[in-house]
């Protein structure tokens, strides 16, 4: 291939378009196939997908890849991404695998892979499934080929899982919760967790038709739920992604808070409980400067990572730290998860509320958000604006502006011709010179 296959995040496009397409789909089953065979006498792949209608062409097309190298496969079905995580180790499986492109509309799609331990793939891992990929297959014998069947047990397993990572004796009981799943992969699984733990559950986003997955709903557009959560008087509204790995909140005024809020809650209160493993917390360098004065005031760290999960993932288990996650709404908590789990990071949120017995408005702002923008700036891709010397003199020039009351971010999109720029200031005036200013330099050159 001379294209790299893997993305931030696995391997993600527009459906029946490369390198989202059945044929790659197929090799790249077979690939992992053969790539995580173990000496085991039983090889096994999980399978999860979320509600977008080419799930059914991307499943059956890794099933095929898959036992074409001697795996079994175990179908799960529309499940959380965490699911697929936490299953993959919980079922011994070699290799666990998420179809969905995430907060992607319905014409995308994406394969996220796990290994044996229930964690996304390194990037050696990656790179040795392209190898294969291009080096050749080795297929199993006619005797050898792998099984397919559906796992009918998957969605009890993670819901009772979910429910034990709430504080134990703690109930929901009299709380009105307004969860919205994207019309995604959680539409089932996490209306069932609330309504066990004692809430009354006003489920939306829960109709899923194959191309509604994050139209208009979700955490990537939580009007509809703050709209419902004001409607009908809710104490709080859960916003989750179509694969259910992120989650913004709604309080019950209607007002949002993003993964920076809740990542702040709950970081001060684990810190509080003596439980903020290394009393740090890993995010990454979209978080706001406020977020970061917060926890220092608390004698927090903040270690700051590349964006994406995965990198905070990373960070996390070479730190030994137990808490991370993004602004987006990933939060990290790896005394319960592998990755970003949507909805067990609410029900954190959730027991701070029972246990303190305050209000979500009163939880969900534990600091005041430095002032921040982000604009993102086209490129030909035949130019390299980040190399030019005005640019560099432009972004040089806005740092020592901004001091320490400010940042400045610019970088690559890892997936579009873009540049982003995002900075930080706590003169909002300062802001608007800065950012235009690096702008208007990276678009000259672009």
């Amino acid at each position: 291939m001379a294209q790299k296959l893997f993305g931030t995040d696995g391997v993600r496009g527009r459906a029946n378009s490369w390198p989202m397409t059945a044929e790659i789909a197929l090799k790249l089953g077979a690939a992992a196939g053969r790539y995580f065979r173990r000496d085991t006498q039983e090889h096994r792949v999980v399978i999860g997908k979320d509600t977008r209608l080419s799930g059914y062409m991307i499943e059956n097309a890794l099933t095929a890849g898959f036992t074409s190298t001697g795996m079994n496969v175990f179908l799960l079905g529309p499940m959380p991404t965490p699911a697929i995580g936490y299953l993959t180790h919980g079922l011994r499986a070699d290799v666990g695998v998420m179809i969905s492109a995430s907060h992607n509309p319905a014409s995308d799609n994406g394969i996220k892979f796990f290994g044996p331990d229930g964690f996304k793939l390194s990037d050696e891992a990656e790179a040795g499934i392209e190898a294969l990929m291009e080096n050749g297959i080795k297929a199993a014998a006619p005797e050898n080929i792998g099984r397919a069947k559906r796992f009918d047990d998957a969605r009890g397993r993670y819901v009772e899982y979910a429910k034990t990572t709430f504080p134990s004796r703690r109930r929901l009981d009299g709380l009105r919760i307004v969860v919205d799943c994207a019309n995604g992969a959680a539409y089932k699984t996490a209306p069932a967790v609330l309504w066990e733990l004692g809430a009354e559950v006003i489920a939306i986003g829960v109709e899923p038709d194959g191309t509604n997955i994050n139209r208009n709903c979700g955490s990537t557009h939580p009007d509809a739920a703050a709209k419902k959560v004001i409607e009908t008087r809710a104490d709080i509204g859960i916003c989750l992604d179509g694969d259910a790995d992120r989650v913004v909140l709604i309080d019950e005024k209607g007002h949002v808070a993003d993964g920076d809020q809740i990542m702040g809650l709950i970081a001060t209160r684990w810190a509080e409980q003596g439980r903020l493993a290394g009393n740090t917390l890993v995010a990454t360098v979209m978080s706001n400067l406020g977020l970061e004065r917060h926890l220092n005031g608390h004698g927090i760290d903040l270690k700051r990572t590349a964006v994406g999960d995965r990198h905070v993932v990373e960070a996390m288990r070479q730190g030994g730290h137990s808490l991370g996650g993004e602004q987006s709404g990933h939060i990290v908590m790896t005394d319960y998860a592998t990755t970003g789990d949507g909805l067990i990071g609410a029900l954190q949120f959730l027991a701070c509320m029972v246990e303190t017995g305050q209000n979500a408005s009163q939880l969900a702002r534990v600091f005041k958000p430095v002032p921040q923008k982000l604009i993102n700036v086209r490129y030909e891709p035949d130019k390299a604006p980040l190399d030019a010397d005005s640019v560099q003199e432009a972004i040089a020039k806005g740092e020592k502006a901004l001091g320490k009351d400010g940042r400045l971010l610019i970088r690559k999109s890892g997936t579009e011709p873009l540049i982003r720029v995002m900075a930080e200031a706590v003169d909002p005036a300062l802001l608007d010179r800065v950012l235009g200013d690096v702008v208007a330099a990276v678009e000259r050159e672009s």
